[in-house]
């Protein structure tokens, strides 16, 4: 089988469940305003908020991340993927397991747990896909030409093994009947929270360890920092879900670890975010912004950063009766997953795409356009949940107001939300497009060639 074969099928399947995933959130911010529309069982505001949310996490974002490492992986250790075949085989059942699960959701056919909707059959099957994944990853690691490993490789075999556990616990193991009350809601914001951190956080990471470098061709500004980033986020990050049942009715002292450990997360972060920056200030001033990938990568640091100074913040008690639940929470995950992550996901197709197809990215003008439009939709996107998220959190400690009260105060953010969102989409047309034509259209100079040999 053709080397890569597992990593473009990934990639491209990826880029087109991103289209699906920012549509439903676009019906999602329309029924905030229009609540009517759409109005039969099938396309109901949870459904789609459901859907939305676990496209977004697996179809995409998770795919898009397995792609890139398949690619990257075996560039680092002088290698080829250990099985080529059974990497195609795992692209082809995640997607037919992921396409079941959707369906699932749309039918109402979904488990009572947040985050943990998919039915236990589609678990089992995404369960199956990692080991798949795993194996080929560790595979991979066995079979190396190279003695040492990159971080990179460090964060990818971490986020192998969160994962395993995290997604079993987060979807398997919360769904038992004997799992519920207070237990259950532990487990699940275990699994909520450690998404984001031991799932999405390592293989961002890990790219963009990979991606930075390589774009700016300069070497990483410190080993010995990605390697304290690496150890001390693999430690403290476990630690933090419970932040988000602050004032419910768990333990105090288990609430005071998960704001502690919350704090410790600034200590990775800076090694992450000064090895990152210290790398641009190091490059060549001609690459630095050469095109869409480093401003993706340095856009994403940024989201970042925010990001993980936000968690800290929102873990204070004070700070966190008034964000906790509202939209506020809504614009973190936004930022991190959105903002963060899935930034470094389209410089590592942007990356990736001319290497497999074997010539330059389709436009690069293109490129920097989708970056802006998405860039300046994606900020006051943001920002409007926060801003909401505050109305909302002292809306509700005001006993005197009334749901239909607040719900109109925060109109104009529904319609800003929704506003900015179309703008996100748009962009996304110009990556889809850019990236459909790098794998699969006729340049111009192709054109001209074809018409001068006829």
């Amino acid at each position: 089988m053709k080397q890569d074969t597992a990593a473009k099928t990934m990639i491209i399947s990826s880029v087109l469940f991103f289209g699906l995933a920012l549509t439903l959130g676009l019906l999602t911010a329309l029924k905030f305003i229009a609540p009517t529309v759409g109005e039969i069982e099938y396309l109901s505001l949870p459904r789609m908020r459901m859907l939305h949310t676990n496209v977004n996490l697996y179809a995409w974002l998770l795919q898009a991340n397995m792609g890139i490492l398949f690619w990257i992986l075996p560039r680092i250790l002088h290698t080829k993927l250990f099985s080529e075949k059974l990497g195609v085989a795992m692209a082809v059942l995640y997607n037919l397991t992921l396409l079941g699960g959707a369906v699932c959701i749309v039918l109402g056919k979904v488990q009572n747990v947040e985050y943990g909707e998919l039915p236990l059959v589609i678990d089992i099957l995404i369960v199956i896909c990692w080991v798949m994944f795993a194996v080929n990853v560790f595979g991979t690691v066995a079979i190396r030409k190279v003695k040492y490993l990159y971080v990179s490789v460090w964060y990818t075999l971490g986020a192998v093994i969160w994962t395993t556990f995290v997604y079993i616990t987060g979807n398997i193991i919360t769904a038992l009947p004997m799992v519920t009350g207070i237990n259950q809601a532990n487990l699940s914001w275990f699994f909520v929270h450690n998404a984001v951190g031991l799932i999405f956080t390592p293989m961002g990471v890990a790219m963009a360890y990979y991606l930075i470098p390589k774009q700016l061709n300069t070497p990483i500004y410190s080993h010995k920092l990605s390697m304290i980033g690496f150890w001390v986020i693999s430690f403290v990050y476990v630690w933090t879900g419970a932040h988000h049942m602050i004032h419910g009715p768990i333990s105090h002292w288990l609430q005071t670890v998960a704001i502690i450990f919350s704090f410790s997360l600034i200590i990775p972060v800076i090694a992450v975010i000064t090895n990152f920056f210290g790398t641009f200030a190091t490059a060549p001033r001609s690459t630095r912004m050469d095109g869409p990938i480093p401003k993706l990568l340095m856009m994403g640091t940024i989201y970042y950063i925010f990001t993980c100074l936000q968690g800290p913040f929102q873990a204070i008690r004070a700070v966190n009766e008034i964000t906790s639940k509202t939209d506020w929470v809504v614009g973190h995950a936004h930022m991190a997953l959105f903002g963060a992550f899935s930034f470094y996901a389209m410089a590592g197709i942007y990356y990736i795409a001319p290497k497999l197809t074997g010539r330059e990215l389709y436009s690069k003008k293109m490129g920097d356009l989708h970056f802006w439009i998405m860039t300046l939709s994606s900020i006051p996107f943001f920002a409007v949940l926060w801003i909401s998220g505050v109305i909302q959190g002292f809306a509700w400690l005001n006993p005197e107001n009334t749901f239909v009260q607040t719900l109109a105060a925060l109109k104009h953010a529904h319609v800003m939300r929704l506003v900015t969102g179309g703008g996100i989409f748009a962009a996304y047309v110009l990556f889809l497009y850019n990236v459909l034509q790098t794998f699969f259209g006729k340049y111009a100079d192709e054109a001209d060639a074809e018409t001068i040999s006829e």
